[in-house]
């Protein structure tokens, strides 16, 4: 039976945007990008926007709601799809996570600075909850590789040092 694979999840707010797409699908071998965000998946102009964006990358780009890619995974594993997982938040992909889709990594690139948050690095700034909640996806869920970075390029920072923090 064949089964997709998530290659990579990664939260960041703009979603698509720039060259980033391009670098991660070649560093993860991805052949798709599934964005899941309710806001974006019932507003046909974001989405048309996020379609068109992601043909630039030369990946096919699906758009769900969080429903919908629950389902979707549930019923056919994402099919042959090798993935980047895209969510605007944290909880989505929390959601996700808890839903049983499988992801080995989590990449964290892009939240920008809200009341009550701390910054991890400078474009990627959280919640306590939001910690709380990939404290989970690490140790309940079995995610071993949960990190904070904005491009491949770009400086890392691991789990457990961005949860002393908190």
């Amino acid at each position: 039976k064949k089964m997709g694979e998530v290659c990579l999840a990664r939260v960041d707010e703009r979603l698509i945007h720039g060259q980033v797409m391009t670098n991660l699908s070649k560093k993860s071998g991805a052949n798709s990008i599934f964005i899941v965000d309710d806001m974006v998946a019932n507003d046909n102009f974001m989405k048309n926007i996020f379609l068109s964006a992601g043909s630039r990358t030369g990946l096919k780009v699906q758009i769900y709601t969080l429903e919908g890619a629950v389902k979707y995974w549930e019923e056919t594993q994402f099919e042959n799809y090798k993935c980047i997982l895209l969510t605007k938040t944290i909880d989505t992909m929390y959601e996700l996570a808890k839903a049983g889709v499988k992801m080995k990594e989590v990449n964290l690139g892009g939240i920008a600075k809200k009341p009550n948050t701390v910054a991890i690095l400078s474009a990627v700034c959280i919640k306590a909850e939001d910690a709380k909640h990939l404290q989970e996806m690490h140790d309940d869920m079995g995610i071993q590789d949960i990190y904070f970075q904005t491009i491949p390029s770009a400086k890392r920072i691991e789990l457990a040092e961005a949860l002393k923090k908190f």
